[in-house]
């Protein structure tokens, strides 16, 4: 589809949902419940005016971050390791199907007794993030065609080439796409955690006290930034192994 035509038909599914909060909200009648569009974007405008929003906003951003790329390099490392050695694998299992289970609110208030409530996104981030990379990681690998890997060893290929030739075009699409989803993933449950942790100086903290002040544009305006930290964070992720595709291509 042209990308004219895409955007065109993005403009016009978010104007006609737009649309409908702004009725629903005027039905509803009460800011206190259901804040308009208007009130939600002219709230957002009046915080980023503010030097607290910034640091606000950038306190999560860069904790949730940390977790990310900590969870990203460790799912990745450890699915290499159980790809080559099947007890660890094994002995990864139980501890990896527990993540995945476990519901977020009961890793947040078991951390909180470990970990200061300002360090807790990180945590709980990378806690959530890990099994997915882990899991795309893993399958990337087993799919990597047995008979081009005994090709490359009779031609006697260096194990650096082998990365590069082989291994990496074969799983970089499932690790790909775990690494997308899971920077969503990673969001949700990092602010989770700060509303449950309330730090200081977060948007989990901003969010919790929306909520207690019955502030519900407030509430609207850091969950609309919230969404567009997360949609920006799922678009560089997306261009980095877009630009890592292409210059393995051109390898």
């Amino acid at each position: 589809m042209p990308d004219k035509k895409r955007y065109g038909r993005a403009l016009i599914t978010a104007g006609f949902w737009l649309l409908v909060w702004q009725l629903v909200s005027m039905a509803v009648g009460q800011a206190v419940l259901l804040a308009s569009p208007l009130a939600t974007l002219a709230r957002l405008f009046a915080l980023a005016g503010t030097g607290e929003f910034w640091r606000s906003a950038l306190f999560t951003l860069a904790h949730i971050l940390a977790g990310y790329l900590l969870a990203a390099i460790a799912g990745i490392l450890l699915a290499v390791l159980a790809s080559r050695f099947r007890l660890v694998g094994e002995l990864l299992s139980p501890l990896l199907a527990a993540m995945r289970s476990v519901p977020v609110a009961s890793f947040v208030i078991a951390a909180l007794i470990w970990v200061p409530s300002r360090r807790l996104s990180i945590l709980i981030s990378l806690v959530i993030v890990l099994p997915l990379v882990y899991a795309g990681t893993l399958d990337g690998l087993r799919q990597i065609d047995p008979q081009l890997m005994e090709m490359a060893r009779v031609f006697r290929m260096s194990r650096l080439n082998r990365l590069r030739a082989v291994e990496l075009p074969a799983a970089l699409p499932s690790v790909a796409s775990a690494l997308s989803v899971a920077i969503g993933m990673a969001w949700k449950s990092g602010v989770a955690a700060e509303v449950i942790g309330i730090p200081g100086g977060s948007i989990g903290e901003k969010l919790y006290k929306a909520k207690v002040y019955l502030a519900t544009p407030d509430l609207f305006a850091w969950t609309l930034t919230i969404v567009l930290l997360s949609a920006g964070c799922s678009k560089l992720v997306k261009l980095g192994l877009r630009a890592l595709s292409r210059s393995l291509e051109r390898m």
